[in-house]
């Protein structure tokens, strides 16, 4: 079978990530001079020698530090979309991951090219209808500039990921700003709890925070007085939905109708994302249970790889399906996932937002 492009070892999660043992404890020695620069790193910037000033609008920054995904696209897109009903105008940055070097920041929309702009961030656009100003760059800085630039109206920003980018200076919300920062966390937890190359943390788990996205938990809790390292957290909980066919979208059919109409052999379901088991894992509970296809996050699809498949139904992220928008295969079927913003966060978020700006002082 041909293989689709992969975008870099470290997106497919080796073993040894996940439990302490020989390999990890070879490279322990390099975790810790991994640890001692981001050190260094850190001190340097805390000092500000460059007087760099925080955004002129609140950023919230959806991040993890564990390496690869751990969901915090779908909760950008819900983000979006509450603080939206909530009166707020928010806009949208990403990095981009995979597109193509530029020296100036793009704005994205739903017919823009992923491999130009990146995956995520067109999924952003297609999902909600290009309802929110999105423009991606390395510097998330320059980002946010032609942003607030274009659409002065935007007075909050969502950055997807972002938490190791020095360059973007905040005051969190913990030390009275109205800057937030997110980790999001998925079952996988921290794998053995050490930082890269050993394991695959990019920072300490005992990173400050302002609170913990808890994704793909077994046992949902809308609890406000949830804690995670101390910091408050909150959980949760996603969906599927409807899945549609991927050359015409209008043509659905309903999870149940799928695993009631091809038997298991016929059936496999591919993911290029963070964590593919979580998506394999939602369709079991659906009742579809198949060959499962688990690609390194990010990776594009060729029409040779899906010809290569035997299976009557090939179903799909939505954050594949952007990458396979020139793939005429009537098999292909894309299933959609939602995820809810609980009410508590949303009270929270509100709370810190409405604050007054802390970088302004009257006399």
């Amino acid at each position: 079978m041909s293989s689709p492009k992969k975008s870099s070892f470290l997106n497919k999660a080796p073993q040894f990530w996940e439990r302490r043992g020989p390999t990890s404890l070879v490279l322990w020695p390099l975790s810790k001079i991994y640890e001692w620069i981001n050190q260094a790193l850190d001190l340097i910037n805390e000092l500000n020698l460059g007087r760099r000033k925080p955004e002129a609008v609140p950023i919230i920054i959806v991040g993890n530090i564990r390496l690869g995904g751990t969901g915090k696209t779908p909760i950008v897109i819900a983000l979006a979309e509450r603080l939206a009903r909530m009166g707020l105008k928010p806009g949208i940055i990403s990095r981009g991951y995979g597109a193509t070097a530029s020296s100036r920041p793009r704005q994205v929309t739903n017919t823009s090219n992923p491999a130009e702009v990146g995956d995520e961030p067109v999924l952003i656009a297609q999902r909600t209808n290009n309802q929110f100003p999105i423009w991606v760059h390395p510097k998330r800085t320059l980002s946010i500039r032609s942003l607030l630039k274009h659409d002065p109206a935007v007075n909050v920003i969502i950055s997807d990921d972002g938490l190791q980018h020095r360059s973007l200076v905040r005051w969190p919300a913990r030390e009275g700003g109205r800057d937030i920062e997110f980790v999001v966390r998925d079952q996988r937890g921290e794998g053995n709890g050490f930082l890269l190359p050993a394991g695959p943390l990019r920072e300490p788990a005992s990173r400050e925070r302002d609170a913990t996205l808890m994704t793909g938990v077994s046992s949902p809790s809308n609890h406000i007085d949830e804690y995670y390292l101390g910091r408050r957290a909150f959980t949760l909980s996603s969906q599927l939905g409807t899945p549609y066919q991927l050359n015409h979208p209008s043509n659905t059919q309903s999870l149940s109708s799928i695993a009631d109409a091809y038997l298991p052999n016929k059936i496999t379901a591919i993911a290029a994302i963070g964590n593919p088991q979580r998506f394999f894992d939602d369709l079991l509970k659906q009742g579809i249970a198949g060959k499962c296809i688990g690609l390194a996050d990010h990776a594009t699809y060729t029409p040779a790889f899906f010809s290569a498949i035997n299976a009557e139904c090939i179903l799909i992220t939505e954050k594949d399906a952007v990458k396979c928008t020139s793939i005429q295969d009537e098999r292909i079927w894309v299933v959609p996932m939602s995820l809810e913003i609980p009410n508590t966060l949303a009270e929270w978020l509100q709370s810190i937002l409405q604050r007054p700006d802390p970088n302004r002082y009257t006399l």
